[in-house]
């Protein structure tokens, strides 16, 4: 069993402390057009700022910049280079708003979807990011599918994109991660997943913390499943913190299907742009909050180290 980093496989035991959603590099592009603040393009600023979480004790990150969305695995390479840090990189498909008018993802079938995911994981990442002419393969291979979902429901072509990735996990045994907008339409997904064959111990859904229903997320987490929580840092005064009511209400009963991230996909939010709080928050601020309500150091291993090494590995196919 392995999971595989821009810079090749690893023993699941050698992944460590990793954070389980991120954005380490966003390239220009058209997403960065209609969103200016997702630019985060600098390889020396993201390799300062993982440098200080490596310090910190990270040791790992999931990218999930997914193809033709400003992802740009060679400056992946660069950043764990220097950094230290072990980066999955991604293939897959983000939402369609986030591509322009009658994307080339939209004239694809599932056949032809689950080839180029494959092809990615197999062979290696395009260098041209998807965005064409032709394919250039790098010799860095993708360690997991990313996909995603709208709110309250999915529209025909997502559900097209998340069978694609069915498909492609079935045949490589590489492990899926999806986005939820605002938490919602989960079940769909994961009915959606499984009924395309996909092992859902190694699926993990993104951002559930932002709708923080404790019985919603034990509905969820009953069918094995994994979550990723990622708004520890956003919520604001007078809101409390949900993602960390949740963690103290649901670690007790699933206590090693749940993790962290920051899904830091703005400049804002990172120290070498000038922002705030920085990546090094989870390991220096809200552990130690957690562990002050009486989180065990059991959980806080599972959440960083034994759930990201088992969910991320490749499963056998």
């Amino acid at each position: 069993m392995f999971v595989r980093t821009v810079l090749g496989d690893i023993g699941p035991e050698n992944l460590g402390v990793c954070y389980a959603h991120e954005h380490i590099i966003i390239d220009p592009g058209f997403l960065t057009q209609l969103y200016p603040e997702f630019l985060i393009d600098s390889v020396d600023n993201a390799a300062a700022e993982l440098a200080e979480v490596f310090r910190a004790g990270g040791r790992a990150m999931i990218d999930t910049m997914p193809c033709n969305c400003g992802r740009n695995v060679q400056k992946l390479v660069e950043v764990s280079r220097r950094s230290g840090v072990h980066i999955v990189c991604p293939t897959g498909l983000h939402l369609q708003k986030y591509y322009p008018p009658e994307h080339w993802s939209l004239r694809r079938s599932e056949e032809d979807l689950a080839a180029l995911f494959k092809g990615e994981i197999e062979h290696g990442v395009d260098a041209n990011d998807c965005a064409g002419p032709e394919i250039r393969r790098t010799s860095h291979r993708a360690g997991i599918i990313k996909v995603a979902g709208g709110r309250d429901k999915l529209s025909d072509h997502e559900r097209r994109v998340f069978r694609a990735a069915a498909r492609a996990h079935a045949a490589t045994g590489c492990p899926i991660i999806t986005h939820t907008e605002e938490g919602t339409a989960a079940l769909e997904q994961i009915d959606l997943l499984a009924a395309n064959g996909a092992d859902l111990g190694h699926v993990v859904l993104s951002h559930t913390d932002r709708k923080p229903d404790v019985s919603y997320h034990r509905e969820l987490l009953r069918t094995g499943v994994n979550l990723e929580y990622d708004s520890a840092f956003r919520w604001k005064p007078g809101q409390g913190n949900p993602t960390f009511d949740l963690l103290l209400a649901l670690l007790p009963e699933f206590p090693d299907q749940i993790m962290l991230g920051m899904d830091a996909a703005r400049r804002a939010y990172w120290k070498s742009y000038g922002g705030k709080p920085g990546l090094t928050f989870l390991l220096q601020d809200f552990v130690p909050r957690l562990k002050s309500a009486g989180v065990s150091e059991a959980w806080i291993d599972n959440i960083f180290v034994k759930t990201p090494a088992r969910c991320f590995q490749f499963r056998s196919k």
